[in-house]
């Protein structure tokens, strides 16, 4: 039989951390990952934890319920889940300290999922790939109550119609890989409730989605939790879900909680100049860059220097083969844009909506299916990057360069910081050794890190850093055109304005043209003159940054920014959700 909890009083706490410390021990010693953190959760309830990477969220997180990787291991403190009174524990209230029990013990193992339930930010490493949806959530319902197969399959499908997965007839006997990024999510979302947990801890949960998908993804929760009275641990470093979800709000650093309170009273009033500095850090990108506006009254933008000419790309297609042809998958549709001279364009979309795919074919890293793009060189001479082969785009290539999303997957680590800067320069052949020497130490000064940096490798860089050798790199042979593909979302929010303010500078310096691509609009206001919307292979709209974004004319447009959160929690509810539907469209 299905069990329910009755609902705490409010206010109840339900979870309560009392100088928790986790340590991870190293050649050099212990290194203290969670340091002496106190927080409770109350019932109904959402706090939020926020912080830059590093700062210990997710141990903290996961020292709760004794998950921690080794070497890690919690050293000190309590966490203590008070049980009040529900249908499950027959009446009777009692706390237990989680710390206390066995990792590995059974008595652990009965509270993971059914009182304390956790969602991991990337659902795809966190389902099997190798059984289906449906027979997971079930063995999470059968591992806590005394079901048969029959009744966990029927409580799994209402799990899924719950959570508002499409169709869960027949999605209940897929796999992992069948689903999107959303339903995935959604996936483990019935499996954290399947058990009517009391307290939920969401670490990370919307970082890898689509700012539509996330918007749906925190509606859910939130539904469920009206609901339940279930008390929600969320962390998350975007302060715009903080305002539009938390009651209460904890910010860490370097392990530490430095300050806590109530949503409106820290956006309003922080104390500690971090959270003064993350919400300054946040609040900048709101707007429009004011060195980028000033730049504009004094360079302004030139003619076009890159235009795509309704380009097209289809991967997979084949010739018939016994009557058959496969068609492919058309990954851009007749795409049309242009780059002017000292212009930054946004290409902005969701996940699949074509954006890199665009930007490779336009540096010719693609072959293109069909369609042109116009490139004009520094001596005013067109030519269709298209149509040239490998051996003539040796110049095209060295005048529109790419900074990649990703700061640890795109340097090599076995190659010291001046070899990586170093190798388009070898590759060029215009420089001798100890020319090649002093232009990496120009560059590296470029953007703003030590000439000792040269001899270093990158594993001992931050993401910050690492981005800024991806710049370094990318300006080497003195490019014309720059190609950033999503090279802020990996990092940090105090990050991403230091490093658009770099491209800035670097622009100013340079004379350099941009296209950012992006799923983040702040990112795109702060940075960008014009904005392009892709939405499964088209651009469906184009426009000055700031028109599109405070008057968007197609409906998929006013989809996309009407599901951003905004870092205001006195906004909070008063944003009306637009759901964009292609049926909708063509009728």
């Amino acid at each position: 039989m299905k069990q329910t909890a009755m609902k705490p009083d409010a206010e109840t706490t339900v979870l309560e951390l009392k100088n928790l410390t986790t340590e991870f021990i190293t050649k050099k010693g212990a290194f203290r990952a969670v340091d002496d953190v106190s927080l409770e959760l109350h019932a109904g309830k959402t706090l939020c934890v926020v912080g830059e990477s590093g700062s210990g969220k997710s141990v903290m997180s996961r020292s709760i319920l004794q998950i921690v990787d080794p070497p890690g291991q919690v050293t000190g403190g309590e966490a203590l889940l008070h049980r009040h009174r529900t249908a499950r524990t027959g009446g009777f209230e009692e706390t237990i300290d989680l710390l206390q029990l066995d990792p590995k013990s059974k008595a652990i193992r009965n509270l993971r999922g059914r009182d304390i339930a956790m969602i991991f930010q990337e659902p795809m490493s966190s389902l099997s790939p190798v059984h289906r949806i449906g027979d997971q959530v079930g063995e999470a319902i059968r591992l806590h109550e005394a079901v048969s197969k029959k009744e966990a399959r029927e409580r799994t499908l209402e799990l899924l119609r719950k959570v508002e997965i499409p169709d869960p007839g027949k999605a209940i006997d897929q796999f992992p890989f069948e689903f999107s990024g959303g339903m995935r999510q959604r996936a483990m979302i019935a499996m954290a409730l399947s058990c009517n947990p009391t307290v939920l801890i969401a670490d990370e949960p919307t970082t890898a989605l689509d700012v539509t998908i996330q918007a749906e993804i925190l509606d859910l929760i939130r539904s469920i939790q009206d609901e339940s009275d279930m008390a929600v641990m969320f962390i998350t470093h975007d302060m715009g879900v903080v305002a539009e979800i938390a009651d209460e709000i904890a910010v860490m650093r370097f392990g530490k909680v430095v300050e806590t309170g109530d949503v409106y009273e820290i956006f309003e009033n922080p104390q500690h100049h971090y959270t003064q500095r993350l919400l300054n850090s946040v609040r900048e990108l709101d707007h429009p860059s004011e060195r980028r506006l000033a730049m504009r009254e004094t360079r302004p933008v030139g003619a076009p220097i890159l235009v795509s000419d309704k380009v097209s790309k289809v991967f997979g297609a084949s010739k018939k083969w016994w009557g058959k042809e496969n068609r492919g998958l058309t990954a851009v549709n007749e795409a049309k844009l242009e780059l002017r001279k000292g212009e930054n364009l946004g290409i902005v979309g969701e996940s699949g909506s074509g954006k890199t795919t665009l930007g490779r074919c336009l540096q010719r890293v693609h072959e293109v299916t069909d369609g042109r793009i116009l490139y004009t060189n520094d001596t005013g001479q067109e030519r269709d990057l298209a149509s040239l082969t490998e051996d003539q785009l040796a110049q095209p290539w060295r005048d529109i360069r790419t900074v990649f999303q990703d700061p640890f997957s795109s340097l090599n680590p076995r190659m010291t910081i001046g070899q990586i800067i170093a190798e388009p320069l070898i590759v060029e052949g215009k420089l001798t050794g100890p020319q090649i020497r002093d232009r990496v130490h120009e560059l590296l000064e470029l953007v703003g890190l030590p000439v000792t940096a040269y001899m270093r490798y990158p594993h001992a860089f931050s993401g910050g850093q690492r981005q800024r050798v991806s710049i370094a790199r990318a300006i080497a042979p003195n490019p014309r055109i720059i190609i950033a593909d999503e090279a802020t979302s990996a990092l940090d929010v105090s990050l991403r304005t230091q490093i658009l303010d770099l491209l800035l500078d670097l622009q100013e310096r340079l004379d350099l043209s941009f296209i950012l691509i992006s799923h983040d609009i702040a990112v795109i206001r702060y940075f960008c003159d014009r904005i392009a919307v892709m939405y499964r292979g088209q651009i469906v709209e184009t426009g000055d940054t700031e028109t599109v974004c405070q008057n968007p004319q197609h409906a998929y447009t006013q989809s996309l920014l009407s599901a951003v959160p905004v870092a205001d929690p006195r906004v909070r509810g008063q944003k009306q959700r637009v759901r964009y539907s292609e049926s909708s469209q063509r009728t």
